[in-house]
């Protein structure tokens, strides 16, 4: 009787209960007890998870950062493209009639804005100094893909994001008006229409407003310091001053401060403060704080050979 219980034996594995003998100190009831406690799961402390959130969030931040990268890098390259395809766009419409559409403002819903083609002028609601001034008319060049509104959005498709476009209203060989005019590039003529470089001779060239000194019809520079108020670039880098068109798209932060760098600030965006002359900057890509200014724009234009080659084509000039 006071032998082990051998029916409490499995196979080669022996239960924890072999070897407890009826009346003996190690009961059946110690025996279950210390079986229970040694099976009782020892769970995390504090420090320990503690230390797995540590690791956790490092991990996801080493993945969330480059992501981050990748997404504003991927926005960027589709804006550009928007902007390519604009500038065809354009190019196309100045093909097909002689001249450029007016801009459109923030209550046409992409259509040109007060538009006479007969006198070359455009609505009161796109004009700067010496420019016109507003949003691509996406719905008047028959444009896609476009927001609820019929605007042309950037990659980042906000209504602060609306592509932007201006459009050069110098008089050029006594034609006022000569981008936006029925015939008005054929009768202001290639030769005289490439002379409107920084420079150019008063006589052929010249500032509706005067405000501006005889020179240039659009003027991009690679920077914001420097620049002479619808002028010229001045000291800054000149990437060209006898663009009739440029095409912008004001970036990421369009929704917040819109550019405030003395760089963005020449380029029209949703914020006051801005310039609206015929002076627009282009450069590289800068974060805020970054040396020299933030720089988040988009900018591409159309220059005048490439305006005659696709006008000389579809034979609206000679």
């Amino acid at each position: 009787m006071n032998s082990p219980l051998p029916h409490l034996q499995h196979g080669s594995r022996i239960s924890h209960l072999a070897g407890i003998t009826p009346g003996s100190s190690n009961s059946l009831m110690s025996g279950i007890c210390r079986i229970s406690v040694r099976q009782i799961p020892r769970g995390f402390t504090l420090v320990e998870i503690a230390i797995a959130l540590f690791i956790i969030t490092l991990l996801l931040g080493s993945i969330l950062v480059p992501l981050t990268s990748q997404v504003e890098s991927r926005n960027i390259d589709t804006t550009q493209r928007i902007l390519d395809q604009a500038r065809e766009s354009l190019l196309g419409y100045a093909a097909a009639y002689g001249y450029f559409p007016c801009p459109a403002s923030a209550t046409t819903n992409g259509l040109e804005a007060g538009a006479n083609h007969a006198t070359g002028a455009c609505g009161a609601t796109v004009t700067g100094t010496d420019t016109w001034i507003g949003f691509l008319p996406a719905a008047t060049l028959g444009f896609t893909p476009v927001d609820a509104n019929g605007y042309a959005v950037d990659a980042w498709g906000l209504t602060q994001n609306r592509i932007r476009y201006a459009v050069s209203r110098s008089t050029v060989n006594g034609i006022t008006n000569p981008f936006t005019k029925t015939s008005g590039m054929r009768s202001a003529g290639m030769g005289n229409i490439a002379s409107c470089v920084q420079g150019a001779i008063a006589a052929i060239c010249t500032s509706p407003s005067g405000t501006s000194p005889a020179g240039g019809l659009l003027y991009v520079c690679n920077s914001g310091t420097g620049v002479v108020a619808a002028t010229s670039c001045g000291t800054a880098v000149t990437l060209t001053s006898n663009a009739p068109v440029v095409i912008w798209s004001v970036g990421p932060n369009a929704a917040t401060t819109g550019g405030t760098s003395v760089h963005e600030l020449q380029n029209p965006n949703p914020t006051a403060g801005f310039s609206n002359d015929r002076i627009f900057v282009s450069r590289p890509m800068a974060a805020a704080g970054a040396a020299g200014g933030e720089f988040d724009d988009s900018v591409t234009w159309i220059g005048s050979p490439a305006l005659f080659n696709r006008l000389i084509v579809t034979g609206q000039l000679p």
